[in-house]
């Protein structure tokens, strides 16, 4: 069993302007990396399909789906928020990031592969039920969830966002959800500035001081995620995989290393090994140090794709 990478062109064609941190050579980025490092060869690549609006609906109503298409400009630049715009291929590529997570649960559920990485974007995590965010435009992981429920049975998923950033988007969609777990790490204060005001049972929430970096991310998997989600027992693992918590990284304050992200994926794939026969879906989120996120998303490869 291998590793799927799901990606798409109209992922490169989405621009929200010069300077804009959410930027195309991100995903370029990545691919860099993944010839640099040798492990290209061992990923099985997949063309990232469009989420339909039943897939899109079972997270966001259809009034907020329509509006979107709506905003969508033929040409130039629309802002749906201060930080989130869209130009005239926005659309296609927000529909492929939310479409790449539905094609890895059905890669994953049709035993074509172990597990899978979307490098696609807009990022999702921000994105709300009815309301665009923090670059997000629809939530990409909670669709992924959804489906998996939905198409396949699924009762129970966990939701692991490393994000520097907290998931606000996705704990709204699932706040209050048993059949949800979600347990995330992000700098607070910071945007959003959510996370820390009495989460639901089912979040898993661990804020992290500015300078916090591999010792605090430690105490937060072992003493906090994982007796968490061995109770919980998940059958399938999706990661909100933001890479902008990297001591390169400039958009905030937290220190982490390469390496962290190779051990947390240790960690939380032995959970999925032991509960979930090892199925783990990754979607990108942030990471904006396009070395460092290049050189991270490899660590975190590695170990999907059992590399070690």
């Amino acid at each position: 069993m291998s590793t799927a990478f799901i990606t798409h062109p109209d992922c490169l064609k989405h621009d929200m302007g010069a300077g804009h941190p959410e930027q195309p050579a991100r995903l370029s980025a990545i691919e860099d990396q993944l010839i640099a490092s040798g492990i290209d060869g061992y990923l099985q690549r997949y063309e990232a399909p469009f989420a339909t609006d039943e897939q899109l609906a079972r997270v966001h109503p259809a009034e907020y789906v329509g509006a979107i298409r709506e905003a969508a400009p033929q040409s130039g630049t629309v802002h749906l928020d201060p930080d989130t715009a869209m130009n005239a291929h926005s659309l296609d590529a927000s529909l492929r990031a939310a479409g790449s997570g539905v094609l890895a649960v059905d890669l994953i559920f049709k035993n074509k592969v172990q597990n899978a990485f979307c490098s696609v974007r807009p990022p999702g995590h921000h994105a709300c039920r009815a309301r665009p965010m923090g670059f997000c435009i629809f939530n990409n992981v909670a669709v992924a969830a959804r489906h998996a429920m939905q198409s396949h049975g699924i009762e129970r998923v966990a939701i692991i966002d490393f994000d520097v950033h907290h998931g606000n988007g996705t704990e709204e969609i699932f706040e209050g959800d048993p059949s949800v777990l979600m347990a995330s790490t992000f700098q607070h204060p910071f945007y959003p500035y959510s996370g820390t005001e009495m989460p639901a049972s089912n979040m898993i929430n661990v804020p992290l001081a500015a300078g916090a970096g591999s010792k605090q991310l430690q105490e937060a998997v072992r003493e906090h995620w994982l007796p968490a989600l061995d109770e919980f027992r998940p059958e399938l693992v999706i990661f909100s995989a933001g890479f902008d918590a990297h001591v390169e990284d400039d958009m905030a304050m937290l220190q982490f290393k390469d390496t962290d992200y190779r051990w947390v994926t240790e960690q939380v794939k032995a959970v999925a090994d032991r509960h979930a026969k090892g199925r783990i879906v990754s979607m990108l989120e942030g990471g904006y140090a396009l070395s460092a996120l290049g050189r991270s998303v490899v660590q975190h490869l590695r170990v999907l794709a059992g590399l070690n």
